[in-house]
C-alpha cells in the first residue's frame, strides 16, 4: 500500500518566531506575497478647534476617519513638498 504524507499543520507565528531567533532559516515559510508592512510611531500634533472642525467635516464628507483625512493630507504635503525640491534644482548640463 502506498503511503501518503499528511499535509502539515500550520506553524503558529510564535513558532517561527523562536526559530528565527534560534538563527534558523525561516524564509520557507514565507510565499513572498503581499508587501512590507512599516512600523508605526504615534505621535501627537496640538491643532486649533477650528482646524480640528475642519478635520472632522472633510472625514464626514469623505466617509472616512479624522486619521484618514491628516495622513492624506499630509502625504499630499510631501508631494508637494518634494516636487518642489526637485523642480528648484539647477540641471545638470548633459
Amino acid at each position: 500500500m502506498k503511503k501518503t504524507r499528511k499535509s502539515a499543520q500550520p506553524v503558529s507565528a510564535d513558532a517561527i518566531a523562536r526559530l528565527a531567533d534560534q538563527g534558523k532559516d525561516v524564509s520557507h515559510f514565507f510565499k513572498g506575497q503581499g508587501r512590507m508592512v512599516q512600523p508605526i510611531q504615534r505621535v501627537n500634533v496640538d491643532v486649533t478647534a477650528t482646524m480640528l472642525e475642519e478635520l472632522d467635516k472633510a472625514a464626514q464628507d469623505l466617509n472616512v476617519s479624522r486619521q484618514a483625512v491628516i495622513k492624506t493630507l499630509v502625504r499630499q504635503a510631501l508631494d508637494q513638498h518634494y516636487l518642489a525640491q526637485r523642480a528648484r534644482r539647477p540641471q545638470s548640463a548633459s
